[in-house]
């Protein structure tokens, strides 16, 4: 239901990280889900290496109906590259789910290993100060239809109180057809800007751009993302070991 949900067609962020996709010879597309971006890029004419990896077996499922694009499971613990991609790329806010501080630091390790020297590393996270888990209650609950007509109900519930910068939450499915509802529970960070910037200059990162809106905006207090882009220091080189989750 993942793509029904979230259409290709109708996401910003696949249209802002496009043209960096298709301007670079290899990428990486860290939690790649279904593969949607990817594949989109594969039929826009990318002629180069896509390799996508995802720790989710039923995303990969789904993923792999496109045998013309490198599909592994696993996090980035599974798999070890060494300066292999012009562009490591994280849509969906998957960056988020890197929870505690030595998940961020060995996982921001592990990316700047894995890119060429002059690579970039693109990526977004929700702004904490937009506090947009507020709106993530029942009655914004979202219905889409199926491809076999079936209504499916998609509603989010956070678990209260929320602490400092971390916040989880409980998504409920539920549609006519089904005998039991489908339940998730999810735990994200919301990481504000100067902590970000501190873990990217740590893991041997610097921020080329830094935007808060899909339109490119500039980022501000007020900025609903923080769209980062960042390349390898130079004269730097990634340590620590390659661990974290997607």
């Amino acid at each position: 239901m993942y793509d029904v949900f979230h259409p290709s067609i109708q996401r910003d962020d696949f249209a802002f990280y496009m043209p960096f996709i298709m301007s670079s010879e290899s990428v990486l597309d860290l939690g790649c889900g279904t593969g949607a971006l990817l594949k989109h890029a594969r039929d826009s004419g990318h002629m180069g290496r896509l390799f996508g990896p995802d720790p989710a077996d039923g995303m990969l499922e789904q993923a792999r109906s496109r045998s013309d694009i490198e599909w592994v499971g696993g996090d980035l613990g599974s798999t070890r590259w060494d300066e292999e991609f012009d562009l490591v790329v994280m849509t969906g806010h998957a960056f988020q789910v890197l929870v505690g501080d030595e998940t961020l630091r060995a996982s921001l390790a592990a990316v700047r290993r894995c890119l060429k020297g002059d690579g970039r590393f693109a990526f977004e996270t929700r702004n904490p100060v937009a506090r947009a888990w507020e709106s993530w209650t029942p009655d914004n609950a979202r219905e889409v239809v199926d491809g076999s007509g079936s209504v499916i109900r998609m509603a989010h519930e956070v678990e209260l109180p929320v602490s400092g910068d971390i916040v989880s939450f409980v998504t409920t499915f539920t549609s006519p057809g089904w005998d039991a509802p489908e339940v998730s529970r999810s735990t994200l960070r919301f990481l504000h800007a100067d902590a970000l910037e501190t873990l990217l200059v740590d893991a041997g990162f610097t921020i080329e751009e830094q935007v808060g809106d899909w339109d490119r905006r500039p980022l501000a207090e007020t900025s609903t993302e923080i769209i980062t882009l960042a390349r390898p220091t130079r004269g730097r080189f990634a340590s620590g070991s390659v661990g974290g989750s997607l």
